[in-house]
């Protein structure tokens, strides 16, 4: 005869078993799975940052594109909102693009041609000077200036036959150049069409939400690059006119240097701060030197309290803590270039991640006002 104990999970006794214990703690498995998810995205970050060097001929105008479509964006909407065709008016903000960049690019590069020669004649100068109270450290100091010009070129050569094979700097420069001022023309004229296609291409409702990250980290890019700009400007007009009065020598050339690295926050005014003050030391002695960096500490002052918490607070909010490690991942990636895109591009995904835990939050909160509404009068009297 059928044993019905033989199928009943409770046995014979009619008491159930107990169940198994799980191996791991509930805690120990939440953590491991967390652990997976941070793999997987540090995968997936792995692998976008390989194809981006990997594909760095066509990204690089790319974002080059997007910080010039960031730079004169305003002046483009100007021009559409007096009613001027989208064509023309990308056409006539690219070319004052070209204007302003090509005319930033003259002078930067004119003042540090004309004053180069003397800047690294002072700071071998005061190379000199280091290496009678510092000795080797002052020695090897020398010979980097002495050498500053051969290492620049073989730097440079290095890096040029690791680009493309048979291809000069110039003409990719050059290329890169255009394909980026193309981009730009387009990223501007067709900046509706490309809102449309993403309500097109979205997956269900999510188009709006998507259409509010990516404007949230567009202009994040805007504000930044109109900021840094703007603060460039002045810092290296301020650095520039105190260096003149000091009559340090290559003052123009300094300010240059000053304009160029504040676009590599922290660690660019540094460097280009400790180079007037160098310069200073060599040529006009020690009380010199002292009252440029009092000159340059003074402008960072300056920055510091008050030009960016006036001009960038309310678009870009970034910890210095985060640039720093941003300026560090770029130039591990792509050298200067990664260091001059790394804080914009920061920024941005800055700007998304703020827009999207605002997204869910606001979801959260709708969800909870739902859940307690349940409960309320107007769910009881439906009851009753």
């Amino acid at each position: 005869m059928r044993n019905d104990s033989d199928h009943d999970p409770r046995g014979a006794d009619g008491e159930r078993p107990l169940p198994e214990k799980p191996l791991l703690p509930i805690e120990a498995r939440r953590a491991a799975a967390w652990c997976l998810v941070a793999l997987l995205i540090a995968a997936v970050l792995a692998l976008g940052v390989w194809l981006c060097v990997f594909l760095s001929a066509a990204v690089t105008p790319v974002l080059l594109a997007l910080l010039g479509s960031a730079l004169l964006g305003p002046l483009y909407r100007r021009l559409v909102a007096i009613k001027l065709n989208r064509s023309l008016a990308a056409g006539l903000t690219c070319a004052v693009l070209v204007v302003v960049v090509g005319g930033a690019g003259y002078i930067v590069v004119s003042a540090l041609i004309d004053t180069g020669d003397q800047i690294l004649a002072s700071l071998k100068d005061a190379a000199k000077d280091l290496s009678k109270t510092f000795g080797a450290a002052g020695t090897s100091l020398d010979d980097l200036a002495t050498n500053a010009k051969s290492l620049v070129g073989k730097f440079g050569g290095e890096a040029a036959s690791g680009l493309l094979a048979g291809v000069s700097v110039v003409s990719q420069f050059i290329a890169a150049s255009v394909l980026a001022l193309l981009l730009t023309f387009f990223f501007l004229r067709d900046s509706g069409k490309a809102v449309r296609g993403l309500h097109d291409w979205a997956p269900g409702n999510s188009a709006p939400q998507l259409e509010r990250m990516a404007r949230r980290g567009f202009q994040a890019i805007e504000g930044f690059m109109r900021g840094t700009t703007l603060i460039a400007l002045i810092d290296a007009t301020c650095i520039t006119v105190g260096l003149l009065i000091l009559q340090v020598p290559g003052a123009a050339g300094l300010g240059a240097l000053v304009f160029v690295g504040a676009y590599i926050p922290y660690l660019g005014a540094f460097i280009s701060g400790a180079v007037a003050v160098l310069v200073a030391f060599a040529d006009r002695g020690l009380v010199i030197a002292l009252w440029a960096l009092g000159v340059v500490l003074a402008v960072q002052v300056l920055e510091g309290h008050v030009l960016q918490p006036m001009i960038q607070s309310r678009t870009v909010q970034m910890h210095p803590a985060t640039v720093m490690l941003a300026i560090t991942a770029g130039a591990s990636i792509a050298g200067i270039l990664g260091m001059l895109l790394s804080v914009p591009l920061t920024a941005a995904v800055s700007g998304v991640l703020h827009e999207l835990r605002k997204h869910y939050a606001a979801g959260s909160a709708s969800d909870a006002g739902s859940d307690s509404g349940d409960t309320g009068p107007a769910a009881s009297a439906a009851s009753s």
